[in-house]
């Protein structure tokens, strides 16, 4: 090798780089790739200690990954139309609660679960009216949501458990496996796929981002920035409404409070994956990649038997970093 390829395999390397972290899920993208390199070699070298590549490990991940998938999903979308919805873990738990015990009195399942998201879909596009409506900020009106409809769990059927059996095809459609790919994982891949296509390859997702980015541009070239915002807080309320029927059709029950504090991991797996809370800016793929950064990195926690509120702590400086990292990389791009 010369001295003069020396360089140039270093411009290179640093010219993919730059790329990559131009790209919308750039950064996020390096940080996961080096933790899963380092979670490999750690579970090569040590197999016996730290199972990360087992079976069973890989399993519950695949298993675990979706249901925060789905409201993280949802969630997104409407904070890159520049709004948010607090609710949703209420919302997951109501519809959940709802789409069991109709089942529990006899109802199909394959009736109950449609239910059940046309439901959550409601809930979204009423806490969107009321938001555009009254000109409120999203935040106040679906923190409302969340202690309401948390109550109208409780009022609806108490503070008592719901078993969940619907038929073998339903189990199978959301807890099933296929050729040893849990059924659930499929799901999301399948709703991360969709989402990807509404929203980075088609027109309604170029109506979102400019809704989110700068609202009286979008209204000044003909954009209906309210019908976008609606159509985002149902997206929002229906994906909390999925994300009940896949956590309950894997467990076969339902508990009231089951859905507290989801909102925020939600909301937190889309920051880390490079969403602007200002709105206008994130991927679909970084929504994605922020939910498998959480779910990975509670996983090595538990793995190495950490207490419980490592995770806490770890997640809310992430939460940090990437939040000042977007808001610096926003600065940049102003720039």
């Amino acid at each position: 090798m010369t001295d003069s390829a020396v360089p140039k395999s270093r411009t290179k390397k640093q010219s993919l780089l730059k790329q990559i972290m131009t790209m919308p899920a750039g950064a996020i993208l390096l940080v996961f790739a080096a933790l899963q390199i380092v979670c490999i070699a750690g579970a090569l070298a040590y197999p016996d200690d730290f199972r990360y590549l087992s079976p069973q490990n890989l399993t519950i991940l695949m298993k675990a990954i979706p249901v925060l998938g789905c409201l993280a999903l949802g969630a997104g979308i409407l904070m890159i139309a520049g709004e948010f919805d607090l609710s949703i873990g209420s919302v997951y738990t109501l519809t959940a609660v709802l789409m069991a015990s109709l089942v529990d009195g006899g109802m199909s399942a394959f009736i109950a679960a449609p239910l059940g998201i046309l439901l959550g879909v409601m809930i979204g596009l009423l806490n969107g009216t009321i938001t555009l409506r009254f000109g409120l900020p999203s935040f106040i009106v679906t923190l409302g949501g969340l202690l309401f409809w948390r109550g109208a769990v409780l009022l609806y059927n108490g503070a008592v458990q719901v078993r969940f059996d619907p038929e073998p095809a339903f189990s199978s459609l959301f807890a099933g496996t296929l050729l040893g790919i849990n059924a659930a994982f499929i799901w999301i891949m399948l709703f991360v796929a969709g989402f990807y296509l509404l929203l980075h390859r088609h027109k309604f997702g170029n109506h979102v981002f400019a809704t989110g980015g700068n609202p009286a541009a979008a209204t000044a070239i003909g954009i209906n920035t309210d019908r976008v915002k609606l159509v985002a807080f149902a997206i929002a309320g229906g994906m909390a409404a999925v994300a009940g029927i896949i956590a309950t059709a894997r467990v076969g029950s339902v508990q009231p409070g089951q859905g507290a504090g989801l909102e925020l991991q939600a909301i937190a797996a889309c920051v880390i994956g490079g969403l602007s809370l200002r709105g206008g800016r994130g991927s679909i793929i970084g929504i994605f990649l922020g939910v498998m950064l959480i779910h990975t990195i509670t996983d090595v926690l538990l793995l190495l038997r950490a207490p419980g509120f490592y995770l806490d702590m770890f997640i809310a400086t992430l939460i940090v970093v990437a939040a000042a990292f977007n808001h610096l990389i926003e600065r940049r791009g102003a720039a």
